[in-house]
C-alpha cells in the first residue's frame, strides 16, 4: 500500500490588490424584487478598470439579475449604480458603455457573420469604411478572419460564441458583460474558450464581468470573485482568498469540496477535533466552539501510526488526476483526494498540517 510522503505546499493567500480611489463601477446598497420575491438584498461592491470579475453562485442567487441591472435591462428598487463616479440609473441600455454577451448568443440567422458583427455599428451610422475595418479587427481578435461571408447555421457552437463576442467588442465598450456565455458548450470547448476569453480580456484591456455557476471556471479565469447566495453577497476576494479562506460554510462547500468538523478552540493556534489536538494558524475566537474546515486534498494518507488520527478506507473512486476516498474515523467520515491508491477497508493514518486547518465560528459556518 502506497502513501503520500511529502505534504503539498498549500497555496499562500495573496494579499488583496490595493483598491484605487475611484473604481470604474460601484453598486451601492442595491435591492431588487419581482413582485413578492426578493432577488437582491442590499448588495454593494466595486470593480476596478481592467479587472476580470466573476459573479458566482447557484441558480437563483441573483447573479444574472445583477448583470441585467448593470446593463440597464432592469431597474433596482433601491440603491444606486455608478460608472466612473456618476449614476447611470437613468441612462438607457444603448447609451451605457457596456455590452452584453448572452448564453444563447442571440445572433441573427438571416445575416451572415460580417453583418451580425456590423449590426450595432450600422445602427449608430458609423461610416462604412470604419465599419469594415472594425469588423475585420474584431473577427481577427476572435480567430474568425475569413469567416465573414458564412451563415450562422454553418458555424459550430464555439464559432457562434466567438461571433457573439466579436459583435460585442466591435462597439469598443469599456465593460463587457458575459451572462454564462459558455454554458451551452461541451466540456473541452468550454475549457478552450475559458483560456481564450482570458487572453482576449488582456489583449483588449477592458473590464470583464462574468456570470457563472461553475466554480472551476471562476477560479480559473477571475481576478476577483463575488460569491452570492439568495440575493446576498457571501464573500468577495481573489480566487486564492476564496478557496483558502472561505468566510462561511456556504462558500467552503460551494467553492470546491470541504470537510467541516466540529471542534473546540483550546488556545491560540491550538484546536481540538476528533478527540485530538492540532496546531493551526488561527488565534482563539471569541467563542470556544468552532467548525474546522479542511480541504480533501490537504489530508495526507500515512501509515496508521499512533501520532496520527486513524481510520479505515470505506470507498475509493478514480477521478483521473486523483483518487477520491471516504475514510471513516470513530467520530467523522473524511473525504480525501490523493494520488495514491489504497484498497478499500485498509487502515490508514491522516496527517493534517497546521496551514491546512481553517477555523470558523459556528455563526460564520452557518451564515
Amino acid at each position: 500500500m502506497a502513501f503520500d510522503h511529502n505534504p503539498k505546499s498549500k497555496v499562500k493567500v495573496s494579499p488583496n490588490t490595493p483598491q484605487l480611489a475611484s473604481p470604474m463601477i460601484e453598486l451601492r446598497n442595491i435591492s431588487k424584487s419581482f413582485g413578492a420575491t426578493q432577488v437582491l438584498s442590499d448588495i454593494s461592491f466595486s470593480i476596478q478598470p481592467n479587472e476580470f470579475v466573476t459573479l458566482l453562485g447557484p441558480s437563483g442567487c441573483g447573479k444574472s439579475t445583477t448583470l441585467r441591472l448593470l446593463a440597464g435591462f432592469e431597474h433596482p428598487n433601491a440603491g444606486d449604480i455608478l460608472f466612473e463616479g456618476k449614476s447611470i440609473l437613468e441612462t438607457p441600455p444603448f447609451q451605457r458603455p457596456l455590452n452584453t454577451v448572452f448564453q444563447r448568443f442571440a445572433l441573427f440567422p438571416h445575416l451572415n457573420v460580417h453583418d451580425n458583427v456590423a449590426f450595432g455599428l450600422k445602427i449608430k451610422n458609423v461610416p462604412k469604411a470604419e465599419i469594415e475595418q472594425r469588423v475585420q479587427d474584431a473577427l481577427r481578435l476572435v480567430d474568425l478572419h475569413g469567416y465573414a461571408s458564412r451563415w450562422i447555421d454553418q458555424l459550430s457552437g464555439g464559432q457562434m460564441q466567438r461571433v457573439a463576442i466579436a459583435r460585442a467588442v466591435v462597439n469598443q465598450p469599456k465593460v463587457l458583460l458575459l451572462d454564462e456565455p459558455l454554458g451551452s458548450l461541451d466540456l473541452k470547448l468550454r475549457k478552450d474558450m475559458q483560456r481564450e476569453l482570458k487572453a482576449m480580456q488582456h489583449q483588449l484591456g477592458i473590464t470583464f464581468i462574468f456570470v457563472t455557476h461553475d466554480q472551476e471556471e471562476a477560479l480559473t479565469m477571475s481576478d476577483k470573485i463575488i460569491v452570492m447566495d439568495h440575493g446576498v453577497i457571501q464573500q468577495i476576494g481573489t480566487p486564492t482568498d476564496i478557496y483558502n479562506e472561505p468566510k462561511n460554510a456556504f462558500v467552503a462547500d460551494f467553492i470546491g469540496e470541504s470537510n467541516i468538523v466540529p471542534g473546540l478552540m483550546q488556545q491560540d493556534r491550538v484546536v481540538e477535533f476528533c478527540g485530538r489536538s492540532y496546531r493551526c494558524v488561527d488565534d482563539k475566537k471569541s467563542v470556544t466552539g468552532v467548525d474546522v474546515v479542511i480541504r480533501p486534498e490537504d489530508i495526507l494518507l500515512v501509515a496508521p501510526a499512533g501520532d496520527h488520527l486513524q481510520g479505515v478506507v470505506r470507498s475509493i473512486v478514480f477521478k483521473g488526476v486523483h483518487y477520491e476516498m471516504v475514510v471513516e474515523t470513530p467520530t467523522f467520515d473524511f473525504l480525501i483526494h490523493s494520488t495514491s491508491f489504497v484498497t478499500e477497508n485498509s487502515p490508514v493514518g491522516l496527517a493534517i498540517s497546521p496551514d491546512s486547518i481553517h477555523i470558523m465560528t459556528h455563526q460564520d459556518a452557518h451564515a
